[in-house]
């Protein structure tokens, strides 16, 4: 309403005061409410298109009261999730994906174990790999490791010759993940990985650091039944790459 009312300002007052000039932002509980992460990222979708915000910002629940509609007292806050949420919401803003493409009906939920765009790609294997020296900007800003400024730098350096996987490593290329999506002068196959190599090659290191609690993708139990983290990691692994 206030936005409105501001345009019609500007209509008839050139000199008006704009309406919060730095722009609006909002903020996201995550994880006091039973919504999916396909629910908070096509509400916050929409934010950004129907109301123009500038920012929207995530916060993991920490229970401080105890009651029958919220999570236990004990639950531990979803970090990870946060994280995941954080991450999808910078390929909404920077990357141009849409949240129908990130997370579908039937599966809702990021995986705790991947990336947002790097679970995109394993999800979307028949468009890799890309030719970075013919590729256009749009397909190159869904390569994992291909950032916004990464991408430019290719369009602008292919003008010259075409590139080598060590030359896209100097342009900011995350060659870690993306050598796996690509096709480049010295890289002219691409790199063949079975379906358990690409989920391990991709998984995110980071995710121990949230604890195991944190990985509710395929539930406790079967995560509890594994005596160590390697032990886990290769169960998740195996469970991912069978989605595929």
């Amino acid at each position: 309403q206030g936005l409105r009312h501001n345009a019609t300002e500007l209509a008839l007052y050139r000199n008006a005061p704009r309406f919060s000039a730095a722009g609006q932002a909002t903020q996201m509980i995550i994880g006091a409410s039973p919504e999916s992460d396909r629910q908070i990222l096509q509400l916050t979708e929409g934010l950004y298109q129907k109301y123009k915000l500038k920012r929207v910002f995530f916060s993991a629940y920490i229970p401080v009261v105890e009651d029958s509609l919220l999570p236990a007292l004990t639950a531990p806050p979803p970090l990870l999730r946060e994280h995941r949420l954080y991450q999808a919401d910078f390929l909404l803003r920077q990357y141009h994906f849409s949240a129908d493409e990130l997370l579908a009906e039937e599966a809702p939920n990021f995986n705790p174990y991947l990336d947002p765009k790097c679970n995109w790609a394993l999800q979307n294997l028949h468009r890799f790999p890309v030719d970075v020296n013919r590729a256009p900007l749009e397909v190159l800003l869904r390569v994992p490791g291909i950032g916004p400024t990464s991408a430019r730098r290719i369009l602008r350096a292919r003008r010259e010759a075409r590139l080598s996987t060590a030359e896209l490593k100097r342009m900011g290329v995350v060659l870690k993940r993306a050598r796996y999506f690509i096709l480049a002068t010295d890289l002219p196959y691409g790199l063949r990985l079975g379906r358990e190599g690409a989920v391990r090659a991709l998984m995110d290191p980071g995710v121990s650091a949230f604890g195991m609690e944190q990985l509710s993708l395929f539930g406790r139990p079967e995560l509890a039944a594994a005596k160590t983290l390697f032990e886990a990691t290769e169960e998740a692994v195996r469970c991912l790459a069978s989605r595929i």
